[in-house]
């Protein structure tokens, strides 16, 4: 049986009612359910949480999954204070022991002293910029992707603590231009690919 947590950053804030998230979640859970081998746990950081069953949560899971939003080019305020708490909660006690360095020798191995190993996290992120803001040249981003540019730190956040990177999913234009019918199958399918692939040994 493999453990999944599935951590919803929406929130309700200015404009933002955080129901987009909400629904993102509520098809991952609809697509897990799917697979006999896979139990569940979700946190919704609005709704309020202990950071320190957070913790248990996060050793627990075998995979985690993160749904936000992108508020000026950043996480949201709520999921940014749930991860100092729970990340700082979680040193020595299953997230994090150090930043790895040694006294001998600081210069090196710096990002090493993670506490998660073996596991995996998938990130999804709603944008109201479109997708062309990253590819086309001339356009916002200079061609970075979301993960190579403006959550790149995110990514690195994740591998200091020892969690691998599967593959993320990014909904676009979802002010101003949203198919929620048309991007919720495409999101299915990708989640539906991406645990057929992690457990496949376990299906054979």
């Amino acid at each position: 049986m493999k453990k999944v947590l599935i951590i919803n950053g929406g929130q309700n804030f200015g404009h933002s009612g955080g129901k987009y998230n909400d629904t993102i979640a509520e098809n991952t859970l609809e697509v897990l359910k799917s697979f006999d081998n896979i139990e569940v746990q979700i946190t919704n950081v609005s709704e309020g949480y202990d950071r320190h069953e957070e913790v248990k949560k996060f050793v627990w899971a075998d995979y985690i999954i993160y749904h936000t939003p992108i508020w000026w080019f950043q996480l949201p305020n709520g999921l940014k204070k749930y991860i100092d708490e729970v990340f700082t909660a979680g040193h020595a006690k299953g997230i994090y022991m150090s930043d790895g360095r040694n006294a001998v020798n600081p210069q090196i191995n710096y990002g090493t002293g993670g506490m998660l190993g073996g596991r995996k996290y998938m990130l999804t992120t709603s944008w109201n910029a479109p997708a062309t803001a990253f590819t086309l040249p001339g356009e916002f981003f200079s061609e970075k992707s979301v993960d190579e540019g403006p959550l790149f730190g995110f990514h690195r956040m994740n591998a200091f603590v020892s969690l691998k990177k599967m593959e993320s999913f990014h909904f676009h234009d979802v002010e101003k231009n949203a198919n929620i019918e048309r991007d919720m199958k495409l999101y299915r399918a990708h989640v539906k690919n991406v645990f057929e692939q992690e457990l496949k040994p376990q299906l054979a």
